[in-house]
């Protein structure tokens, strides 16, 4: 890549995409553009937003099929909504419509109350960050410069701008070194990350993200779906996530607007109700047949009723002992001291020992031991269980043992939910 002077630019809030000279191309559309204009300094203060859209209608042409038909829909403040559904069900659209990336043909759109048409676009977009999947960074700048796009077109003075680089730098888990670098010496995870850094510098209410993670490979998308959900913990913003992925909406959202053709909205709810009770057969269907084995990663061992199962302290009598071993038809024992657990050993190793009068603590145990943390998945221990011998232990960050978890505890546990 040749790094030198870049064609015309004009960057939205977060967002910079290249431009033929006059014009901008936004969504297959073309219209004239205005030459650069350096904004007024204002003060962006930290604040959150909520979303309304109402009776939203958007058509391309005249006569046309609607592209998005009478959407209705409210994103609460502080939250991640997820924009799931096929091809040509009108997410980027809607997306792009909260932005004024495109306009509305009827309907409204609110942001924090506010309708985002009595405003002026390069207004709206100073509250509203934009990542998209080819991230969009400039090429011939370094990632620090890229970075502080945003705060620069606000006016903030130079030392303010490298302290929220640095900052901002920490928070998506870059390098600062970097900072000095250009986006083609990136990778493209990396990159990502710098397109998230830079949509959040001048700490907007509002984040807008078009497959953000869709041209990376699976592991580093995984990592990046944590990263974002580590993010949002900190900074608490309303954010629109556009997703073709199922399990990419079931994992970070905590709502999923699931779309039909021509953005009609057929069911807004949690991950796990979308999964436990479909609105209709298109839900059903769109979700997919594995909706039980997808409902296992939605649910932690925290939110299991477990048992103490077949596990003694290293003190126990052999009656104590006797009983729990009788009771268990795995043949194996867990050993607990002080509440720590130790592991599992064998039936027969642990009657050896008391037998020959040496402490359990001494007694040789399964390595590793079969254990889950309370936040561990279902599905974790669901796996974990299938092939252990021994019954899975819940261990929590102390090392504090916390019962066993068994198949019909979890069993039970979809089975409550359900209910």
């Amino acid at each position: 890549m040749i790094r030198g002077v870049a064609p015309s630019w004009d960057v939205t809030y977060g967002h910079p995409d290249v431009q033929t000279p006059r014009q901008s191309v936004f969504c297959g559309r073309t219209e004239p553009i205005s030459a650069t204009v350096a904004p007024e300094p204002v003060s962006v203060e930290s604040s959150r937003a909520a979303i309304r859209l109402t009776d939203v209608t958007k058509r391309f042409g005249s006569g046309g099929p609607a592209a998005v038909d009478e959407l209705s829909l409210d994103i609460d403040e502080g939250s991640i909504v997820a924009l799931l559904g096929p091809s040509g069900c009108g997410k980027t659209t809607t997306l792009r419509m909260i932005n004024r990336l495109i306009e509305p043909t009827s309907g409204s759109i609110e942001i924090d109350g506010v309708d985002v048409m009595s405003r002026s676009a390069q207004e709206l977009r100073r509250g509203i960050g934009y990542v998209i999947q080819q991230v969009g960074l400039f090429p011939h700048r370094t990632i620090a410069s890229n970075i502080g796009t945003v705060p620069k077109m606000l006016g903030w003075e130079a030392e303010r701008i490298h302290e929220r680089v640095e900052e901002l730098t920490t928070l998506v888990g870059l390098d600062h070194d970097m900072l000095e670098r250009y986006p083609d010496e990136l990778s493209g995870g990396q990159q990502q990350r710098v397109g998230v850094a830079r949509a959040l510098a001048a700490d907007p209410p509002v984040l807008l993200m078009d497959e953000p993670f869709g041209a990376v490979d699976p592991i580093v998308r995984a990592r990046l779906q944590d990263e974002l959900l580590e993010l949002q913990n900190k900074v608490r913003k309303t954010i629109v996530l556009v997703t073709h992925d199922v399990d990419e909406a079931l994992r970070v959202a905590d709502k999923i607007a699931l779309l039909n053709v021509g953005g009609i909205l057929e069911q807004l709810a949690e991950p796990d109700e979308i999964l436990r009770a479909p609105a209709n057969e298109f839900v059903e269907s769109f979700v997919g047949e594995e909706r039980g084995l997808r409902r296992l990663s939605l649910n932690t061992v925290a939110s299991l009723s477990r048992n103490d199962g077949p596990v003694v302290d290293v003190d126990a009598s052999i009656e104590e002992i006797d009983r729990v071993l009788d009771a268990d038809l795995l043949g194996w024992l867990g050993l607990v001291e002080h509440d720590r657990f130790l592991g599992w050993a064998t039936a027969d190793d642990v009657r050896a020992a008391r037998a020959a009068g040496r402490p359990l603590r001494d007694v040789d145990r399964a390595l590793p031991a079969a254990q889950v943390a309370p936040s561990s998945t279902l599905r974790a221990a669901m796996e974990l269980i299938m092939v252990s011998d021994t019954s899975v232990a819940v261990i929590d960050d102390d090392g504090r043992f916390g019962g066993v978890v068994s198949l019909e505890d979890i069993r039970r546990c979809l089975a409550d939910t359900e209910e």
